[in-house]
This record gives structure tokens, C-alpha cells and sequence, in this order.
């Protein structure tokens, strides 16, 4: 698994049929939005009526929003309907830029944000009575790692909505109005906000790069990504999911920035400028040799580097999306940092699990990284017209 940052895997291929799918683009000729670039997030509408949801693919705008919720006590099947249709329909109006219905700030609703609203489903939502059938195979908990310090602030959740968009205003008046509406049904368990910056100085789309200085996501496209991150889990109302992995990765940079630039080269595996290999060329996009040697007969690319460890050539082909943005949180004075890491596989204890494990166990960036939070969710497929999300659940 090619990370090219923190923790994750890489398919091969191109995104360009995924991401245009249910898209429109305002001034899509104008030279500031690069034209129709498909890796450009910029001014775009997506559409939840697709056969899998917004916000998986899509390149990724500069803000996301990630808020786990639990269901209240005695939620049931029936409630959960209603709740799932009401979200669906405003989902539908504030991803259009229409105004959400009952709300009166309808000023707030704007199109061409790039606004994407992503659910998924917890373990929690299927112990709900009635919904305990609809259990959908490779959604199950992360199990603890040794290098993970986690804590219940920022872990689980019966209900998880992302939220991205270009701007920040536009992320917090869709969270405010889901909370809002959700309140009956469920809680807020917990909040991340994420930021990353996928253009560059000269307005044109890149590779962002995680708060270790490293070229993050190279590599992070699909080629048949049926067999990649979608599955129907054993589950007809599935069609078109896939599995959501958010787990809050504390950085430590005042360390890492006392490392040479070669020591950070080599946990990493790859150069810090263009993200390329160690082995050569430096070039992004590049593949990693892992047989290579300088002259002395050591490995360029280190045994214990990310790069290798986390490649699917050494993790039997496990491959995983990867959607992941940068925080910096102020609390009591304190500031970290780190990566609001997701992922989405086809399965959690098939993909995401082994490699994670592998990781745990010799992953050189374990001194400068710590897993302080982690979820697990089922995200199911969009939904047509005139249904709602998860339609299937109660039919």
C-alpha cells in the first residue's frame, strides 16, 4: 500500500468517469477552474442521485467536516425511516444550493461550493430492532494497535455525516441544519474539521500534502473499483457502498522538525519536494522499486519505510480510497496537530485491519504518529430520485 502520506492504500488507474458522474461545474471554462480538470474540486455541484454517494471520489474540496452521532434511547425502525427520509431531502436541497425546507436562512444555500454530504451507518445503527439482518458483511471494529492512544472523544459513533465544501461557511451552515434536523433521532458523539489545499501558487491542481511537509495521495485513484472500495457487503440494500474508516492521527512535528531532511526522506520512502521514490526517478508518480540498492548494497527505499510497508505488493494486492485532510486543534491552551485520516475498502477487517497491523507493528513514522481516535461505518450507495438514502433498510 502506497500511501504517499499516512497510513493508507492506493488503487492504479483513473478517477475521471467517477468524478464527473453526477457533476456540474459553473464557468467550467474559466481558466481559474481549470476548465473541466476532474482533479480540480473548485465550483462544483454533485448530485446524491448517483450509484454511489458524494464525497468518496470527488477530489477534495478545502474543508471537511466529519460529525459522528449516536441515536438516542428508544430510537426504532420506523423512526429511523422518517429521519433517513428527512436528511435525504436536505441533503438533495443544500447539495443543489436550494433552500432546505422549514429553514428560513434560505440566503445560505448556494450553489457551485462543492458541497458533498456523505452518511454512513455504525455497528450501532444495526442493533436496532428490526435492523440486525441488515448487518452488512466487513463493517466491525478496529482492534486495538500498540501504538494507539485512543480515547472515547473522538471514537465511534452509531451514525457518521462528512461534510466538504469550498469554504468554510458553506460546510457550517450544512452541519448546523443536519444537527438540527437530526436532533430527535440522534446526538452529536463528536466533531473533526479537516483543511487541505489541492491547488497550487500557480491556481492549478496538485497533490496536497499532509503537516509533515509529505506529497500526500499520489496515486489515489480507481480502476475497476468494483473491486477495489465497492461492495454490496452480502446486502441487496447495500448497492454501491463501501466501507468508511475515520481515525484521528495525532502528529508530532515538533520532533519530526528536528530530523534531517534525508531522516524524514527515508521513514517515509519517498522525497519530500515531489513525492517521488527513493528508488528513482523522482517523479510522483512514479512506481517504488523495492529491490533497489545505492552503492553500498542498502536498500534506497528502507525496510521500514511507509512507502513499502503500506504498499498492496506487500499487503497481497489490500487496497484502499484514501480522503484525507489536516487539523489543528486548540484546547486549554494546547495546539496539536495531525491527520483526520478516512479510508474506504471493501471490507474493515479484511483490508483495513491487516495492513494497519503491519504498519503498527515496524512502520517507521509510528515515532512521530499516534492513533487518538478511531470509527468504523457503512456507507451505503446514493439513492434515485423520489427515494431516500438506505431506502432499502425498510422496504
Amino acid at each position: 500500500m502506497d500511501r504517499r502520506g499516512l497510513f493508507g492504500v492506493v488503487a492504479g488507474g483513473s478517477v475521471v468517469a467517477a468524478m464527473a458522474a453526477g457533476c456540474t461545474r459553473k464557468n467550467a471554462s474559466s481558466p481559474e477552474l481549470n476548465g473541466d480538470d476532474p482533479r480540480d474540486p473548485r465550483g462544483r455541484t454533485w448530485s446524491p442521485h448517483q450509484e454511489h454517494q458524494a464525497g468518496i471520489t470527488s477530489p477534495t474540496p478545502a474543508v471537511t467536516v466529519i460529525v459522528s452521532l449516536d441515536l438516542v434511547k428508544g430510537a426504532d425502525r420506523d423512526a429511523l425511516r422518517r429521519f433517513l427520509k428527512m436528511w435525504s431531502a436536505d441533503i438533495e436541497a443544500l447539495m443543489a444550493g436550494r433552500k432546505v425546507p422549514g429553514d428560513p436562512l434560505q440566503d445560505m444555500a448556494q450553489p457551485n461550493v462543492s458541497l458533498s454530504v456523505t452518511v454512513g451507518f455504525g455497528l450501532g445503527f444495526f442493533r436496532v430492532p428490526g435492523l440486525e439482518k441488515y448487518l452488512p458483511d466487513g463493517l466491525a471494529e478496529i482492534a486495538p494497535m500498540k501504538h494507539d492512544k485512543l480515547v472515547e472523544d473522538w471514537s465511534g459513533g452509531d451514525l457518521v455525516v462528512q461534510i466538504c465544501a469550498d469554504d468554510p461557511t458553506s460546510a457550517a451552515y450544512a452541519q448546523r441544519i443536519l444537527v438540527r434536523d437530526a436532533k430527535p433521532f440522534a446526538t452529536p458523539r463528536w466533531v473533526q474539521h479537516g483543511s487541505w489545499r489541492a491547488i497550487g501558487g500557480d491556481g492549478k491542481p496538485i497533490t496536497g500534502r499532509n503537516l509533515f511537509g509529505q506529497v500526500d495521495g499520489t496515486g489515489n485513484v480507481l480502476e475497476d473499483a468494483g473491486n477495489k472500495i465497492w461492495t454490496d457487503a452480502g446486502q441487496s440494500w447495500f448497492t454501491g457502498g463501501t466501507m468508511m474508516v475515520v481515525r484521528r492521527i495525532e502528529m508530532n512535528l515538533t520532533t519530526w522538525d528536528e530530523l534531517t531532511r534525508e531522516r524524514q526522506e527515508k521513514a517515509m520512502g519517498r522525497t519530500l519536494d515531489v513525492g517521488g521514490p527513493l528508488s528513482g526517478p523522482n517523479e510522483e508518480m512514479k512506481p517504488l522499486n523495492f529491490s533497489a540498492r545505492d552503492q553500498d548494497g542498502k536498500l534506497l527505499v528502507p525496510i521500514d519505510s511507509h512507502a513499502r510497508l503500506s504498499n498492496p505488493a506487500s499487503n497481497g494486492g489490500r487496497t484502499m480510497f484514501r480522503r484525507s485532510t489536516n487539523y489543528t486543534h486548540d484546547e486549554g491552551g494546547k495546539t496539536t496537530h495531525g491527520l483526520m485520516f478516512v479510508s474506504f475498502q471493501t471490507s474493515i477487517p479484511g483490508v483495513f485491519t491487516p495492513v494497519q497491523k503491519r504498519l503498527d507493528a515496524s512502520d517507521a513514522l509510528n515515532e512521530w504518529t499516534t492513533a487518538i481516535g478511531s470509527a468504523v461505518f457503512a456507507v451505503p450507495g446514493g439513492w434515485p430520485q423520489g427515494k431516500f438514502l438506505a431506502h432499502g433498510l425498510f422496504a
